[in-house]
């Protein structure tokens, strides 16, 4: 079904467009709901064209050669995904997952190309997300050489807070962190006891608060260790 003018208005990448084309791209698309843990992109997927996410939260993964699952990036509601098939025409390089409900307009490959050729604005905001995502996975393999899986949680909780000031919004869930840090959700959970434990990380709903960035900082360069409080005498 078309996808009205008035949706397409909210979304950041269409944003700016006159009502008339968001009116033309609205009859291309095709909406489609996706439970959770649904995959929404097949990597090696051919065609599938530019997903614009409306509701809900995706993951960008892939999976090691001995079948771990690896995070890559997430997808908020009101942003995209595909642009890189979009743009060489090649196959999906990676999976997309929906961490809950969500609901995703699909835009055809070849029109959601000649967007992208015929509208300068567009084509600047897609080469700006594309060297985005190169300098990340860039970054990504950086954190992950680091030697033990709390300095790699402390590095990418410095890495999301920087996109969000102090606060993580919508923070990943225990498991989300363990597939981009390469370690287990238990390991995660164990490390996040004691950050919030000695006043380094507040968890409030869903949003963390980073209340001692500096910390943070020493654990992920390895000048200091993340270690459990002593019992108090008597206890």
């Amino acid at each position: 079904m078309p996808v009205a003018a008035a949706v397409l208005q909210r979304l950041a990448l269409l944003h700016g467009l006159p009502t008339e084309a968001l009116d033309t791209l609205g009859k291309y698309m095709s909406l489609h709901t996706f439970a959770r843990r649904a995959v929404v992109l097949n990597r090696g997927e051919e065609g599938h064209g530019l997903g614009f996410l409306l509701e809900g939260r995706l993951q960008g993964v892939d999976f090691t050669l001995d079948g771990r699952e690896v995070g890559l990036y997430f997808v908020a509601a009101g942003d995209y995904f595909g642009e890189l098939s979009v743009v060489d025409d090649g196959p999906a390089p990676e999976f997309v997952m929906a961490l809950g409900r969500a609901q995703v307009a699909f835009l055809p490959r070849e029109a959601a190309r000649g967007l992208v050729l015929s509208t300068p604005s567009i084509a600047e905001k897609v080469m700006k997300r594309l060297s985005a995502r190169v300098r990340s996975a860039s970054a990504q393999r950086t954190l992950l050489s680091l030697p033990n899986p709390v300095q790699r949680l402390c590095a990418q909780l410095l890495v999301l807070v920087r996109e969000e000031a102090s606060r993580i919004d919508n923070a990943p869930t225990h498991q989300e962190l363990a597939i981009m840090i390469n370690t287990s959700r238990e390991t995660v959970t164990r490390a996040f006891q004691v950050l919030q434990s000695q006043h380094i990380l507040l968890r409030d709903g869903t949003t963390l608060v980073v209340q001692r960035s500096d910390a943070l900082a020493d654990i992920a360069d390895g000048k200091a260790e993340l270690t459990k409080p002593k019992p108090s005498e008597g206890a």
